[in-house]
């Protein structure tokens, strides 16, 4: 080894913030590096970003080392873990490492939006093998979450093992394996680990997470009890809990109806690598109105307040084949993400309106998290033993309360990590010793661009204060020829004074031209800014509010 050699690990995503995890681990020297990265997630945008589809995390930093990064392995199919892979794999072309479940989905979501997405290869990857890429042997461990075909990383170099959890819980009882490997995990403590990066997701709950076989039991005894039909929303990617509502619903003589194109996409990649062997056939959309209400249990998408899922056109009852009634009961098998609670709650509100009963988990154990809570990440430490723990996935509150709880037990070494430090793990002072580029981009239709390029800072404008366009034609002695052209969006019809809005900025834009002598009028640009100012000035006098305006002189 040579003396610069050193272990770094870099986040460019999901340290600081729930979701959009990207992990970077480098050995070498500073200035040759090698670099895997483990997971390529995506986040999803809020109100405060009209029209953006997805956000994606910011790696120019390996535009300068794309050479020196060796493989993506990724650990599950959640989108905050994978679901910006396909956007970002062409610019960095390297091997990628995945369960045949993930590369499954991945294929098939690159199917449905074939015109967007390319190709990934994806080498096959599961817990229990081991990859040798560069200076690193990378091993899956297999562990328990609200997916199928999970898996933490063991990461040996030449200075110590890091063990990576993802998201990971402990259930003795889940509905679909595997179980977290605590044999494997306290084999790895022997072996001996330097560093445990941490899921914090529920760092600040205590206790142990609920199993999912009392969840199951939960909607078994709501599903044989209810008398109207009865529907459940989860998250499309928890193919255990789907098959546990399929089967409960068999049992009660019920037919199952899957509506949503992500939940039927999971669903036929479960099927296609056994997973739902054994479950009767579901059945279509057209078949739906002839079985009677209580015959009939419908899985859906919509759990976080989506528009267009099919839960929220349900509560709008904009359905064609498909509808609820009065008695019928939805049940939120699901947590909300938070920034989700307001979409969340119109769609109750809805279903409400229509007479159907809601079930959410603080009715009834119907949800239970893929995450560990305290006790659960205290036995993580006592299985593996670390010298370093480091504290991901999660916002600043999860973190603190990681930090502080693997501190209270016994680990001396827990560093304050956020995207874009660079901490050294290895040799040498644990600490951060640099900050690389990091942030967001966005993808928006087919595009991805920074904030600037996706002009979304002009489109959120646009969405307080309208637009207004307005054209002036000059004759040759650079008069006023004819009434201007005036387009305005989004502005309010009336002023104060019960006046049209768009006759008070047609005016300005008269008196704006003509304020100013004939001889300077030659200036076109300096008419149409004059233009510009005076209709934002009008439309703040009668309104209160200056809209973006666009201004055109032409002289003839």
């Amino acid at each position: 080894m040579a003396k610069q050699d050193e272990l770094v690990f870099l986040p460019l995503g999901g340290v600081g913030e729930i979701g959009m995890n990207l992990a970077l681990y480098g050995y070498g020297p500073p200035e040759h590096r090698q670099w895997i990265m483990v997971d390529c997630g995506v986040t999803f945008p809020g109100p405060d970003l009209p029209g953006v589809d997805l956000v994606l995390p910011d790696i120019r930093f390996l535009a300068s080392e794309r050479k020196n990064l060796k493989a993506i392995i990724i650990t599950h199919a959640h989108e905050d873990h994978y679901g910006a892979l396909a956007d970002l794999w062409p610019g960095l072309n390297v091997p990628v490492y995945a369960s045949g479940f993930t590369a499954g989905l991945l294929e098939a979501k690159r199917n449905f939006e074939k015109a967007t997405i390319g190709e990934v290869p994806v080498t096959p990857f599961k817990a229990g093998d081991t990859i040798n890429v560069g200076p690193f042997s990378i091993e899956g461990v297999a562990v328990n979450h609200s997916i199928p075909e999970p898996m933490s990383l063991m990461i040996r170099t030449p200075v110590g093992n890091v063990i990576h959890t993802g998201d990971w819980k402990i259930d003795h009882e889940p509905s679909l394996g595997p179980l977290t490997d605590e044999t494997r995990f306290r084999q790895l403590g022997d072996e001996g680990v330097l560093a445990l990066m941490c899921d914090s997701t529920n760092a600040l709950r205590d206790g142990v997470s609920p199993s999912e076989k009392d969840v199951s039991e939960s909607l078994r005894k709501i599903i044989e009890n209810a008398e109207g039909r009865v529907a459940i929303t989860t998250f499309s990617s928890n193919v255990g809990r789907i098959r546990t509502v399929a089967e409960a619903a068999e049992a009660a003589g019920r037919e199952v109806l899957l509506l949503g194109s992500s939940l039927k996409r999971v669903v036929n990649v479960a099927q296609d690598i056994g997973l739902m062997e054994g479950v009767k056939p579901f059945i279509s959309e057209d078949e739906y109105g002839y079985i009677p209400r209580d015959k009939v249990v419908v899985i859906l998408t919509g759990s976080q307040g989506e528009s267009r899922a099919a839960l929220a056109k349900l509560s709008r009852d904009e359905m064609r084949n498909v509808a609820f009634a009065a008695g019928d009961i939805v049940v939120f098998s699901s947590r909300a993400i938070p920034g989700n609670e307001k979409a969340i709650q119109d769609i109750k509100n809805g279903l409400v309106e229509q007479g159907v009963h809601i079930i959410t988990d603080t009715e009834a154990l119907v949800h239970v998290s893929g995450h560990p809570r305290r006790n659960e990440l205290q036995r993580m430490y006592e299985w593996t033993r670390p010298k370093i723990v480091v504290p991901v996935h999660g916002e600043a509150t999860h973190l603190t309360a990681h930090k502080e709880l693997a501190e209270q037990s016994g680990i001396a070494l827990v560093p304050r990590v956020r995207n874009g430090d660079i901490l050294r793990l290895a040799p040498g002072p644990v600490e951060v010793i640099g900050e690389a580029p990091h942030g967001r981009i966005y993808k928006d239709g087919t595009l991805i661009g920074d904030f600037d390029e996706m002009g979304i800072g002009e489109r959120k404008k646009l969405s307080y204060v309208g637009h207004v366009a307005v054209n002036v034609v000059l004759d040759a002695r650079y008069d006023i020829v004819g009434d201007p052209d005036l387009v305005s969006i989004g502005l309010p019809v009336y002023d104060d004074e019960g006046e049209e809005m768009e006759d008070t900025l047609f005016d300005a834009a008269i008196s704006a031209i003509e304020s100013i002598p004939r001889a300077r009028r030659k200036d076109i640009d300096m008419l149409q800014e004059a233009v510009r100012r005076a209709i934002r000035s009008a439309a703040n006098q009668a309104w209160g509010k200056k809209p973006v305006v666009t201004a055109f002189v032409t002289k003839v």
